[in-house]
């Protein structure tokens, strides 16, 4: 659902209740839940009056509101930019995403993301996610690398989304972090939202969603620490926030790190190296990855620090 003007629709829940706002809407505006979910992390559904969550449970008497902004006019082109594919077959690909590389066309990078590259390297894209992301079920930051799972058919877009939903997908992380850890694993459980004063940036804030990271320590230095993280939710920028929250912060990170101490590092140490999940087929796939040979630099220069 593409309006060529922003759109404001308002509906009023006028009995019972009880029913998921995404699903609600899903069936009212015809689009699917994933577009929904889109409308909602946007803040461009009101609950009376109110930014809501998609699960939200809809009550007798409820006024929602929802905005439909145009989507911009995209003749999306592939483009041969190089990109490491580990697995493909009918259904999905397994690709090792470049540190640098924008996952989909936004404001500021309307060529050369890794959706130009799908489409170049792949020959069929799910369009579940809309049209300015074809294949893609998740994300990972301009600045992190690693591996990601990509749909080349609706079905499998909406399995995996799915398995996302459900946390049955499991990912892991390398980071290297300012400061010495204090316990050698443990869980940060911290509701993360928009931060109340920068909306360009998340913060752990008493009203967000829900947010988990597992956490190991692999390696100690005298200063810093290099950790593995499991996500167990998928949030924005959720381990970025979550380990500035403990004052250990990634090297290099912009947005949440510290000014000093980087060691060079131009943006943040952080590598998606263990993807794992079950394939439409049934068939059990992982998948590591280790990061390039800039973040092991950086890991050595901490190594050697006294």
């Amino acid at each position: 659902m593409t309006p060529k003007h922003a759109e404001t629709h308002v509906f009023s829940v006028s009995d019972g209740g009880g029913t998921r706002l995404d699903l609600f809407l899903s069936e009212q505006l015809a689009i699917t839940r994933s577009q929904v979910k889109r409308l909602v992390d946007s803040e461009l559904v009101r609950v009376n009056g109110e930014a809501v969550k998609a699960g939200y449970k809809l009550r007798a008497g409820d006024e929602i509101e929802v905005t439909i902004r145009p989507e911009p006019e995209m003749n999306l082109e592939p483009e041969p930019i190089p990109l490491q594919i580990l697995y493909e077959d009918e259904d999905l690909a397994v690709i090792n995403k470049p540190k640098g590389l924008v996952v989909h066309p936004g404001a500021g990078n309307w060529t050369g993301t890794l959706v130009h590259a799908l489409l170049y390297h792949l020959d069929d894209l799910s369009e579940e996610g809309g049209s300015d992301r074809p294949g893609i079920v998740h994300r990972l930051d301009k600045d992190t690398s690693g591996l990601m799972v990509v749909a080349k058919n609706n079905s499998t877009h909406a399995y995996l989304s799915e398995l996302l939903k459900e946390r049955l997908m499991e990912k892991h992380y390398l980071a290297l972090v300012h400061g010495a850890m204090r316990d050698d694993e443990g869980v940060i459980d911290k509701p993360i939202g928009r931060h109340p004063k920068d909306r360009k940036k998340m913060a752990v804030v008493e009203w967000g969603r829900e947010a988990q990271t597992i956490y190991r320590v692999e390696e100690r230095f005298s200063k810093y620490t290099l950790v593995r993280l499991r996500l167990i939710t998928g949030r924005t920028h959720q381990i970025r926030v979550h380990l500035a929250s403990l004052h250990h912060p990634i090297v290099g990170d912009p947005l949440y790190g510290l000014k000093t101490g980087n060691l060079g590092a131009d943006s943040q140490l952080l590598h998606a190296c263990y993807l794992a999940f079950t394939h439409p087929n049934g068939q059990h796939l992982e998948f590591a990855s280790s990061p390039g040979p800039e973040f092991w630099a950086i890991v050595e220069k901490a190594r050697q620090i006294d």
